[in-house]
Protein backbone atom coordinates (compact mmCIF):
# COMPACT_ATOMS: atom_id res chain seq x y z
CA UNK A 1 0.00 0.00 0.00
CA UNK A 2 1.59 3.16 -0.80
CA UNK A 3 1.94 6.39 1.01
CA UNK A 4 -0.14 8.84 -0.60
CA UNK A 5 1.97 11.80 1.57
CA UNK A 6 4.82 10.08 -0.49
CA UNK A 7 3.66 10.67 -3.87
CA UNK A 8 2.68 14.20 -3.50
CA UNK A 9 6.34 16.60 -2.52
CA UNK A 10 5.63 19.56 -0.53
CA UNK A 11 9.01 21.10 -1.23
CA UNK A 12 8.55 24.99 0.18
CA UNK A 13 9.62 27.71 -1.86
CA UNK A 14 11.84 30.03 0.03
CA UNK A 15 11.60 33.95 -2.22
CA UNK A 16 13.28 37.40 -1.30
CA UNK A 17 11.87 39.83 -2.82
CA UNK A 18 14.51 43.06 -2.90
CA UNK A 19 12.73 46.17 -2.71
CA UNK A 20 13.93 50.21 -2.51
CA UNK A 21 11.86 51.73 0.26
CA UNK A 22 7.91 51.72 0.85
CA UNK A 23 7.05 53.08 -2.78
CA UNK A 24 3.95 52.53 -4.65
CA UNK A 25 5.49 50.47 -6.82
CA UNK A 26 7.23 48.25 -3.98
CA UNK A 27 4.33 47.55 -2.19
CA UNK A 28 2.20 46.90 -5.41
CA UNK A 29 4.71 44.20 -6.12
CA UNK A 30 4.53 42.41 -2.91
CA UNK A 31 0.95 42.46 -3.59
CA UNK A 32 1.33 40.57 -6.76
CA UNK A 33 3.86 38.30 -5.50
CA UNK A 34 1.38 37.50 -2.46
CA UNK A 35 -1.34 36.75 -4.75
CA UNK A 36 0.71 34.40 -7.05
CA UNK A 37 2.18 32.44 -4.89
CA UNK A 38 -1.78 32.37 -3.34
CA UNK A 39 -2.46 31.06 -6.23
CA UNK A 40 0.00 28.32 -7.66
CA UNK A 41 1.90 27.38 -3.84
CA UNK A 42 -0.57 28.18 -1.35
CA UNK A 43 0.63 26.91 2.14
CA UNK A 44 4.20 25.80 0.54
CA UNK A 45 6.05 29.10 0.45
CA UNK A 46 8.01 31.89 2.80
CA UNK A 47 8.17 35.58 1.84
CA UNK A 48 11.61 37.69 3.08
CA UNK A 49 11.49 41.39 1.93
CA UNK A 50 14.59 42.99 1.95
CA UNK A 51 14.73 46.60 1.63
CA UNK A 52 18.02 48.04 0.37
CA UNK A 53 17.02 51.47 1.35
CA UNK A 54 17.80 50.21 5.05
CA UNK A 55 20.36 46.83 4.03
CA UNK A 56 21.95 48.08 0.77
CA UNK A 57 24.78 46.03 1.59
CA UNK A 58 22.95 42.59 0.95
CA UNK A 59 22.37 43.61 -2.50
CA UNK A 60 25.83 42.14 -3.34
CA UNK A 61 24.94 38.29 -1.65
CA UNK A 62 22.40 38.12 -4.65
CA UNK A 63 23.87 40.41 -6.71
CA UNK A 64 20.65 42.37 -7.21
CA UNK A 65 21.22 44.80 -10.48
CA UNK A 66 17.62 46.22 -10.44
CA UNK A 67 14.63 46.61 -8.35
CA UNK A 68 12.44 45.52 -7.66
CA UNK A 69 14.02 41.80 -7.83
CA UNK A 70 12.27 38.54 -6.79
CA UNK A 71 15.11 35.97 -6.27
CA UNK A 72 13.81 32.19 -5.26
CA UNK A 73 16.09 30.45 -3.49
CA UNK A 74 14.55 27.47 -2.65
CA UNK A 75 13.50 24.91 -4.54
CA UNK A 76 17.14 24.91 -6.74
CA UNK A 77 18.04 26.69 -8.73
CA UNK A 78 18.38 30.13 -7.90
CA UNK A 79 15.74 31.94 -10.25
CA UNK A 80 15.15 35.91 -10.57
CA UNK A 81 12.77 37.95 -11.80
CA UNK A 82 13.35 41.42 -12.40
CA UNK A 83 9.94 43.99 -11.94
CA UNK A 84 6.89 44.87 -10.62
CA UNK A 85 5.62 40.93 -11.62
CA UNK A 86 2.39 42.11 -12.41
CA UNK A 87 2.78 39.84 -16.00
CA UNK A 88 1.59 36.74 -13.84
CA UNK A 89 3.01 34.37 -16.94
CA UNK A 90 6.43 35.66 -16.84
CA UNK A 91 6.90 35.35 -13.30
CA UNK A 92 5.63 31.31 -13.25
CA UNK A 93 7.85 31.04 -16.33
CA UNK A 94 10.81 33.28 -14.25
CA UNK A 95 10.37 30.78 -11.24
CA UNK A 96 9.70 27.71 -12.90
CA UNK A 97 6.36 27.32 -10.86
CA UNK A 98 4.46 25.27 -13.18
CA UNK A 99 7.69 22.56 -13.79
CA UNK A 100 8.36 22.48 -10.10
CA UNK A 101 5.07 23.11 -8.59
Amino acid sequence: MMNEQASQPTTTWCLRLYVAGKTPRSIKTLANLRAICEAHLEGRYTIEVIDLMQNPQLASQDQILALPTLVRKLPPPIRKVIGDLSDTERVLVGLEIDSLG
